[in-house]
């Protein structure tokens, strides 16, 4: 049969109800005649769906990503140079944009040298999770080959990252997982284990690692993997001196500090990457989604040389990190980022992470104080989460299926917004908002307007 590429809306969508899987997503209902999604075109903060309507994208392309926003021609255009005059080549050689890209990102973060490309997030941390493993082999005799990782942290969809992920839903029906990754409790202020808040919290937090780390013996753990702010787990910001006690953790029992920001990185918090917020000075840091904003597919794992030189020795032919990232050697991925980092320096999105996320903040504050379904807001940049509760004395989260039909309301409305989804046992209750970089005090208030008008509708 001769495939037709056809501009028809509805051969479109009867194509993708055909033959595409989505990701994150039910079918059943695409066979009783609910449409498939199709988004066509985007523009600054809109996107417009294959029937025309205009949505005001407050999550970035879904999943926190298009950081500089969308239609973004020079962006477009440089990678259409470079990849007509250098598409592709493997990572063991080098490029002129992976060059000057690489040299980019290390002025941003002091104290790192060294930038492993790949194509994703979960590539990303694969590559950390790979290194902290072949470095335990190299130099402690395969001992010191446990990953600890935190409750409702985040770090990928292949089988490794699931097992260092702390989201069970996420998990469900995909063990058994690597061995040896280990968690430690969550560090939500609002769901505090024993009670305590403020720096009484934080210091039960750290215990609480360094209970782990004594009970698994520290002299077999690699390393530590966190999210500066925790995601997609309900945008959880630790409490103060949470990450000085985890500095001090990582000092005190030799163990690596890996830091994830595929989502909190360049830009979103107000700092070129999450962790800068806390004066972290972590040994290895991944990254993906806006890096380059979505226009080509890039990820980076980034070290110390402290990291890198300890695979070096050429009396050994299995001392090199022996990995490989195919579309890591991509040109477009390094060409895109390095517009896109320009972009955000040159119209001071950091800047504007900053001043709007305030707005973001108040106007939210002012939902709670309005709506009593509303428990916690926290944040920090155009980053904020909403956590939802049927009582605030108890904090019994609200239902879901609720939570779902805030979102689904705020849709019908043109605005798109996250919310904890398929992620954790009766707490997947707090509604999320990360717009891009490029949001401005009136977008903020349309998109929490709209949340105003479906609380309402959905819970009174």
């Amino acid at each position: 049969m001769d495939v037709t590429l056809s501009n028809d809306p509805g051969h479109i969508v009867e194509a993708d109800r055909a033959h595409i899987w989505h990701h994150m997503t039910q079918h059943k209902p695409y066979d009783s005649g609910v449409d498939p999604r199709i988004i066509v075109e985007g523009k600054g903060m809109k996107v417009w769906d294959i029937k025309g309507k205009e949505h005001l994208d407050a999550v970035s392309g879904g999943v926190w990503t298009v950081n500089v926003g969308y239609g973004r021609e020079r962006i477009g255009k440089a990678i259409a140079d470079q990849v007509t005059k250098m598409c592709f080549f493997g990572g063991t050689a080098g490029t002129i944009p992976g060059a000057h890209f690489a040299e980019m990102l290390i002025d941003k973060m002091p104290g790192l040298d060294r930038v492993y490309y790949a194509n994703s997030g979960s590539e990303a941390n694969e590559k950390a999770f790979k290194m902290v493993r072949q470095i335990s082999h190299k130099h402690y005799g395969g001992k010191k080959s446990k990953i600890l990782y935190r409750e409702r942290d985040y770090h990928g969809t292949t089988i490794a990252c699931l097992s260092a992920g702390g989201q069970e839903e996420r998990n469900a029906q995909y063990g058994p997982f690597t061995p040896d990754f280990i968690a430690v409790p969550h560090c939500l202020e609002y769901r505090s284990q024993d009670g305590t808040s403020g720096e009484a919290y934080a210091a039960a937090s750290i215990k609480a690692i360094e209970d782990v780390i004594l009970r698994e013996g520290a002299d077999t753990i690699g390393s530590i993997c966190l999210e500066p702010i925790t995601a997609g787990g309900g945008i959880i910001v630790p409490p103060v001196g949470y990450w000085d006690g985890v500095q001090e953790l990582c000092s005190k029992y030799n163990i690596l500090l890996h830091i994830d920001e595929v989502v909190c990185g360049v830009g979103r918090t107000g700092t070129w990457f999450g962790y800068q917020q806390f004066g972290v000075k972590p040994d290895i840091v991944t990254m993906a989604k806006g890096v380059a904003s979505g226009y080509a597919a890039i990820s980076c794992c980034v070290t110390t040389n402290a990291v890198f030189d300890q695979f070096k020795d050429d009396t050994d032919k299995l001392s090199m990190f022996r990995d490989i990232s195919t579309f890591g050697g991509c040109t477009g991925g390094p060409a895109a980022a390095i517009e896109n980092m320009l972009i955000i320096e040159e119209e001071d999105l950091r800047g504007n992470s900053v001043r709007t996320g305030e707005h973001l903040e108040n106007n939210l504050n002012a939902l709670m104080e309005k709506h009593k379904w509303i428990g916690d807001v926290r944040g920090m940049g155009l980053f904020a989460g909403a956590e939802l509760v049927a009582d605030r004395g108890s904090k019994e989260p609200v239902d879901e299926k609720l939570v779902a039909a805030i979102v689904a309301d705020c849709m019908n409305q043109g605005v798109i917004i996250g919310a904890t989804n398929k992620s954790l046992p009766g707490f997947n209750n707090t509604l999320m908002f990360a717009p891009a970089l490029i949001a401005t005090p009136d977008d903020i208030d349309h998109v929490t307007d709209a949340v105003d008008q479906a609380i309402t509708r959905v819970l009174g």
